[in-house]
């Protein structure tokens, strides 16, 4: 049987391969980071909202934002409602036209 050696690889493929290996490596931990982030990311809660809200007769809530202080719902009746965050006491009714 002919056993010839293997011929020598050249150079250029060998540097290909390599930066080829690397792209590949740091892609992958590219992606897990990404991964870890957005995981990290939409860990969060939320805002800390009173467990009950008494909204007026009649009225229902369409919309809620939240601020440090304060949080606003917007009613089905044209009315913005403002309570303070801690209390969940009524500080501010607006009416929108």
């Amino acid at each position: 049987m002919d056993q010839s050696p293997e011929p020598a690889e050249p150079a250029n493929l060998k540097l290909l391969r390599l930066l080829v290996t690397g792209l590949t490596a740091v892609m992958i931990l590219g992606l897990v980071v990404v991964v870890a982030l957005l995981v990290i990311r939409f860990r969060d809660s939320g805002p800390v909202l009173p467990e009950e809200i008494s909204l007026p007769d009649g009225a229902g809530a369409v919309a809620v934002t939240a601020a440090p202080g304060w949080f606003a719902v917007v009613t089905d009746d044209n009315r913005i409602l403002i309570y303070d965050r801690i209390t969940g006491a009524l500080r501010q009714e607006i009416a929108v036209k």
